[in-house]
């Protein structure tokens, strides 16, 4: 009887720790603070796989220009419970930028999918005495010293683009980092900067109030949620910056793991009621295969990774 009670027990463990294992839910790792555009798009993704049976949390590990979550990410258990929000400035130019990273871009990740795209973006309190990117830059040659901009973070590419293009001109702005768009944005609304290189997706809100607008958006055409901002080839500054924003799981992931995750992450990217939701906040969700966003994310790095090379930029602290 002992023994046939001992045998049921051993069963009953077996299963509930089977069922305790199905139930560890995804895991996404965003290197930003909470409350941010991206943060709220990965919530969005976070909740619709959860609705189609993918469990799925979002974690904020803020800080280091994504050198935190990168380097937690790495180091995970391979078993496709955790992956992380990647980017240029993470998997690319973040290895110009520090003198040493924690992880290696290469080697401690794989690629997942890519999951969506937006333009960067320079926006401005509406109580300054420029309207638009042309009347800020005459005002910045004018007023040496007087501008304060801020940024989601140091290596981040909503810094890096405006600092390639105040080069470029010859302008300079006082950079003012954050550990992500939510603390930016309350800097903005409390005066403490003045402009701000970000996304349409965390600004949104308060442009729609009155409190900010965008001074200019870097790519090749207009936005469809602020259409009287001109872009800045409008404007007569043929630049460009896309923000494309990636999932990656740790290198020694396996491939059919990987692929499952590809294949639940692309069903809700493509679905139509998801993609009005994302643009809605500003978001254009673009999905593929992680052969395609390998050779996306390495022609990103083709191409940022000389430019800042050729800033010469002080090596960012960790």
């Amino acid at each position: 009887m002992n023994r046939r009670n001992a045998l049921l027990g051993a069963l009953l463990a077996a299963s509930l720790t089977s069922a305790f294992a199905q139930q560890q839910p995804l895991k996404i790792v965003v290197p930003f603070a909470a409350g941010g555009g991206t943060d709220s798009f990965l919530r969005m993704l976070a909740d619709e796989l959860t609705k189609r049976g993918t469990r799925t949390i979002v974690e904020n590990k803020p800080g280091g220009s994504a050198v935190i979550a990168a380097d937690y990410v790495a180091r995970a258990k391979p078993d496709g419970n955790t992956i992380v929000m990647s980017f240029v400035g993470m998997m690319g130019t973040n290895t110009i930028l520090f003198d040493k990273l924690p992880y290696d871009p290469q080697k401690d990740f794989t690629a997942v999918s890519q999951v969506a795209y937006q333009p960067t973006i320079i926006v401005a309190r509406t109580d300054l005495p420029y309207k638009n990117l042309k009347e800020m830059v005459e005002y910045a040659k004018a007023n040496p010293g007087k501008i304060n901009r801020g940024s989601p973070g140091p290596a981040i590419l909503s810094n890096l683009a405006p600092i390639a293009f105040e080069q470029s001109i010859g302008i300079s702005t006082n950079h003012v980092p954050f550990n992500g768009d939510a603390p930016a944005i309350q800097a903005m609304l409390s005066d403490s900067i003045d402009i701000y290189g970000t996304s349409i997706t965390s600004s949104l809100p308060h442009i729609k109030s009155g409190k900010f607008r965008v001074l200019g958006v870097m790519d090749s055409k207009r936005l469809p949620q602020v259409p009287d901002a001109p872009t800045f080839k409008e404007m007569g500054y043929n630049f460009e910056a896309p923000l494309r924003y990636y999932l990656s799981a740790p290198g020694a992931t396996p491939k059919d793991v990987v692929a499952k995750l590809n294949k639940s992450i692309n069903e809700v990217l493509v679905d139509p009621a998801f993609i009005e939701r994302a643009r809605g906040i500003g978001m254009e969700p673009q999905g593929g295969t992680p052969i395609e966003m390998e050779r996306l994310l390495n022609s990103e790095i083709a191409r940022w990774n000389p430019m800042i090379k050729s800033l010469n930029l002080p090596k960012a602290g960790q």
